[in-house]
């Protein structure tokens, strides 16, 4: 396991000496430890990602000698995979059938932006017509330049490779930041990519606190572009120091996403993607459908039916066979959640299951937890709690199950199902979530946006979309008349009449 900086190629300690506890969530312990950097550190690692681009030893090269490099990366991470899953499982707790997906998941990224990194030379420059035939135009994509990328802890390597894929494969450079809750994974990707022929300098890997690291990262004046996962406290924080230098900007952040029942639904089958929607990962995953609007018809039967699947869920190390449910990621977000739990206890919302798992003794574990008749203006109802909880609330109309579908301040994704199609269609366009799914919750694929309304963030990433975030678009004009002065004359002629 890596505990140092990856900065210019090299892995250095930081520079004030100080150390990050890495600890298992299912037991406690302390398992490893990794450097804590600073702003004297982030300066090096922007410094050597400015260099490395301003050299043009990543960002001159064709498409197809970048996308070289990034199948490599993928090959590597896939031949890894194993290992870097079992890291995964250590630093976050997530079931190790989960982080074995995940892994695959991240290597499919760079395999992805590798072939949009090879399109990028065959769309080449983009000729414009214009009004005027003595002038030509053209259209060329160039990298926005320096990138500093700030990831969460929920899916450690595949966060990562959302944004590294993207950002090298349009010729960036970068300053990776992840969790300093769960970065193993993350430094290990420095050593994949160096072995893969990155050179020195273009990816930079720094692991810290979000004051003493994310902070200075993100006021950095040679960093052109801010690329920030994570909850809306942060990323607005994010925006204002972004607004100071004016800096190209993505956001993806929080989600309170409805999931919406209607009565003609099979039961089993919305049972079975409702949980999928709420207790993969621990709930900790930002499109969580996590508030369920179920119409009256088939409320009580569907909660009845979802209560029994929920106890059936095995709980305990992610390590051990069998488990569908570890430890949440840390001490900090189990009393988080369990504070939420215990605030739906006195808002008077039905607690069906759930709450702590103390069975296991050690760990921060919360069992599947369930809370019914929800109240539309409670605390649960309305705030993202980030772990395995959900909410549901009766409805008896379309128009009154859209309503309250959007009354949130967040809008990234959301679910309807229905043996209706007309009724699904109607409904998924109704939604204002960025992202909808129709008869199931949650598949993801890297060919397809990913990002959402209102303060679910800014911009999106993933597919071309995501490409374009690391891309600037330059308009080049040329001449081609020798006699400028009387283009002029001849403009003039023609606005005096």
């Amino acid at each position: 396991m890596k505990s140092e900086l990856f900065i210019n190629g090299a892995w250095v300690a930081a520079q004030s000496g100080g150390m990050i506890d890495v600890i298992d969530p299912a037991s406690e312990q302390v398992v490893h430890q990794i450097a804590s950097a600073e702003a004297a550190d982030i300066d090096a690692a922007v410094k050597a990602a400015k260099s490395a681009f301003d050299a043009g030893t990543w960002s001159g090269m064709t498409g197809a000698e970048r996308a070289i490099v990034l199948r490599n990366i993928a090959t590597g991470i896939e031949a890894r995979t194993e290992e870097l899953a079992r890291l995964e499982v250590l630093d976050n707790g997530k079931p190790l059938p989960e982080a074995r997906w995940d892994i695959e998941d991240a290597a499919a990224c760079f395999h992805f932006y590798a072939g949009l990194s090879e399109e990028l030379d065959a769309e080449g420059a983009q000729n414009i017509t214009v009004s005027d035939d003595r002038f030509t135009t053209r259209v060329v994509k160039e990298p926005v330049g320096v990138v500093g990328a700030i990831i969460p802890w929920n899916f450690p390597l595949l966060m990562a490779a959302w944004k590294v894929a993207p950002a090298l494969a349009a010729g960036c450079t970068m300053v990776l930041k992840p969790s300093e809750v769960t970065a193993l994974t993350a430094l290990e990707l420095g050593d994949i990519a160096q072995k893969a022929g990155l050179p020195d300098g273009v990816l930079n890997i720094v692991t810290g606190f979000g004051p003493s690291a994310g902070q200075p990262l993100t006021e950095h004046p040679d960093i052109d572009k801010l690329a920030f996962t994570g909850s809306v406290t942060t990323g607005s924080r994010i925006m204002q120091s972004a607004a100071k230098d004016i800096k190209n900007l993505s956001l993806e952040l929080g989600g309170k996403s409805p999931f919406v029942v209607f009565g003609d639904s099979d039961i089993e089958q919305a049972v079975e993607w409702i949980m999928f929607g709420i207790f993969w990962n621990q709930g900790e995953v930002c499109s969580a459908t996590s508030r369920v609007l179920v119409e009256d018809t088939i409320y009580e039967k569907l909660v009845a039916r979802l209560e029994l699947e929920a106890r059936k869920i095995t709980i305990g190390d992610g390590m051990d066979e069998g488990v569908l449910l570890g430890p949440l990621v840390n001490k900090s977000q189990y009393d988080k959640v369990l504070g939420l739990i215990a605030t739906g206890v006195e808002e008077g919302a039905r607690l069906v299951c759930g709450g702590a798992h103390t069975d296991i003794g050690k760990g921060y574990f919360v069992a599947p937890t369930i809370f019914a008749d929800v109240d539309e203006n409670s605390v649960i109802w309305q705030e993202e709690i980030f772990g395995p909880v959900v909410c549901l609330k009766p409805f008896s109309s379309e128009s009154e199950a859209v309503r309250l579908a959007n009354d949130s301040e967040y809008g990234l994704a959301a679910a309807v199902m229905s043996k209706d199609d007309a009724r699904c269609e109607r409904v998924a366009h109704a939604l204002r979530a960025g992202i909808v799914w129709i008869n199931c919750s949650q598949p993801t694929f890297v060919e397809a946006p990913w990002g959402g309304y209102k303060k679910s963030g800014i911009g999106r990433e993933l597919g071309k979309w995501g490409l374009n975030n690391y891309l600037e678009t330059k308009q080049i004009t040329r001449f081609d008349d020798n006699s400028p002065w009387g283009w002029y004359l001849k403009q003039a002629e023609d606005q005096t009449g």
